[in-house]
């Protein structure tokens, strides 16, 4: 039996139209910086599972999919330190996206060892681009977290 979800409220970039144009311009110039989509949409999606955003998870893992991500890194995204399928690249943009998310976690959040190894994949236009990733979508997470979005709705 699925347990149904309510929202409190519509999703507050559709109450305010005006912030959602902001948003998609940020997201288009992740895109367009080099880095692969398929890092781009594991770096949404593994900062939505830290954050519980079970809508950006949906959303993420179905987005993900649609964009060439393989099965076995949609399943072990969470795991992925534990897991043979991911490059270096893409490991060192799911450190620094964890790093990144994780903020009040430490007190050094994004130390140098996981600033740099990303740096060693990663060019600056590109690392500007992860780093626009990891905060839009902890954005994402904030507004469907706190107003409660049900995974599976759709804008």
């Amino acid at each position: 039996m699925q347990h149904e979800l309510k929202a409190r409220m519509t999703n507050p970039a559709t109450v305010l139209p005006e912030a959602m144009p902001a948003i998609m311009n940020l997201l288009k110039a992740t895109r367009e910086a080099g880095v692969p989509e398929t890092t781009l949409e594991l770096v949404h999606l593994r900062a939505s599972q830290i954050n519980n955003c079970g809508f950006c998870v949906d959303f993420g893992a179905k987005s993900a999919r649609k964009n060439g991500v393989a099965d076995e890194k949609l399943f072990a995204v969470a795991a992925w330190r534990e897991t043979p399928y991911f490059s270096d690249e893409e490991r060192a943009a799911l450190a620094l996206t964890e790093a990144a998310t994780r903020l009040a976690d430490a007190s050094d959040a994004v130390p140098d060892e996981v600033w740099d190894a990303a740096a060693d994949h990663y060019d600056e236009k590109q690392l500007a681009a992860i780093v626009l990733m990891v905060g839009v979508t902890n954005l994402f997470n904030r507004l469907n977290v706190t107003t409660r979005q049900p995974a599976g709705a759709g804008w």
